[in-house]
């Protein structure tokens, strides 16, 4: 598998990538929306395989304290071949030099996370658009 790795939007089908989420998947997100989330991410991943998008992540980072890695996605045909591995270890790297790096997760996902070193904090918290379907999704706790 020759993959080719890109950090750059300039030729990026915006609507492929939300194929690709969809397809991972990681729910429905428009095209328009992911423009606006990756054009303001520090940090991107995109892979392609003979031209196709099969690959693809992020990381909001300020270059100094924190690095925020999220909307890891493969595509089906290459999930279990290591390539969302290799995609968090590139955005790990290029988010070297922060004093943490954080990853937000799928519930259910977390063992794949905690292989690649990431430990489980205790203190995160959030507020989500739609606190109810967080909550049933199981995102957060009631308390």
């Amino acid at each position: 598998m020759a993959l080719e790795w890109i950090e750059s939007l300039d030729q990026l089908d915006w609507h492929e990538l939300s194929a690709l989420y969809h397809a991972a998947p990681l729910g429905n997100k428009n095209a328009i929306d992911l423009k606006t989330a990756f054009s303001n991410s520090a940090l991107r991943c995109l892979v392609y395989d003979a031209g196709r998008l099969v690959g693809a992540g992020r990381a909001l980072a300020d270059g100094v304290d924190c690095s925020y890695v999220c909307d890891i996605a493969v595509m089906p045909s290459h999930q279990g071949t290591g390539l969302g591995k290799q995609i968090v270890a590139r955005l790990v790297a290029l988010s070297r030099g922060h004093k943490k790096i954080i990853l937000y997760a799928v519930p259910g996902k977390e063992g794949f996370y905690r292989k690649l070193g990431f430990k489980r904090m205790r203190t995160a918290m959030a507020i989500f658009e739609n606190q109810a379907q967080a909550l049933e999704r199981g995102y957060v706790d009631e308390s």
